[in-house]
């Protein structure tokens, strides 16, 4: 038994190393493509240890003995997040062609509505995997935010930060890792942002519809994360027991 499960645990490990692996081949693609400079390249190599790093470090400490379909889907979508990333990195000096660049966000965007359906039907649901999940989309969003933020102003930045701004806040004051009962106009508002930002990143509008968009984003994300930390407010026990970040926030819907 414990051979068997050496050799799960080095299988499911090698599948982050894929992953890593067609990571590099895809900024290879890109970098033929547009000839990415040295920021995109650096930028998307960064992104594509650290995923391989963490997750492998996460696959670890849950003793997972099978990656899953799922989380298949989840991994080949952080790898079109690692394109978008490299591709905002190099946009400080060129601007990336916007039909790559809205193609790989848009494919990203897809599918994310894909691995959670994958996830229940096969029985393969698990909290690692709904992690993995809220943190590509998080980092998806806050990337788009800045590419946005370039062209209509830095208040942009706000729409991909408030997730991890809620989670500092939450070190601080606990009660707000208190899980959230479902809602179905929380996961409406996340997945907009997405359609949002690459609406506004899309440069097929005027600026004042691609300003109107993004606000509109921005105004109902924090209607959204306002009316969550009332509620968390109004309902906090006098002492809390801390809940995996997961739990607190489901940023897209799955």
């Amino acid at each position: 038994m414990a051979l068997n499960n050496t050799y799960d645990a080095r299988l499911v490990q090698q599948e982050t190393a894929v992953g890593a692996g067609v990571q590099i081949l895809l900024l290879a693609l890109l970098g033929s493509a547009i000839g990415m400079g040295p920021a995109g390249w650096l930028t998307g190599l960064v992104f594509a240890v650290a995923t391989w790093a963490l997750l492998s470090l996460a696959l670890h400490r849950s003793g997972l003995r099978s990656f899953g379909p799922a989380n298949r889907v989840t991994l080949g979508r952080a790898t079109l997040v690692g394109g978008v990333t490299a591709l905002v990195a190099d946009s400080f000096q060129s601007s990336p062609p916007v039909t790559l660049f809205v193609g790989l966000t848009a494919v990203a965007l897809i599918l994310d509505g894909v691995d959670g359906k994958v996830a229940r039907r096969t029985g393969t649901s698990t909290a690692l995997g709904a992690r993995f999940d809220m943190e590509v989309d998080a980092f998806l969003i806050l990337v788009l935010s800045v590419y946005v933020s370039m062209s209509v102003g830095p208040w942009v930045l706000l729409i991909g930060a408030m997730r991890y701004g809620f989670v500092a806040a939450a070190r601080v004051w606990p009660w707000l890792n208190a899980a959230l009962p479902p809602s179905t106009a929380r996961k409406t508002v996340a997945a907009l942002q997405g359609v949002f930002l690459l609406m506004a990143a899309s440069g097929l509008f005027p600026y004042l519809a691609t300003f109107a968009v993004t606000g509109t984003a921005l105004a109902a994300l924090v209607w959204s994360f306002g009316r969550d930390i009332l509620w968390l407010y109004r309902n906090r026990p006098s002492r809390v027991r801390r809940a995996p970040v997961a739990e607190v926030r489901e940023l897209v819907a799955s």
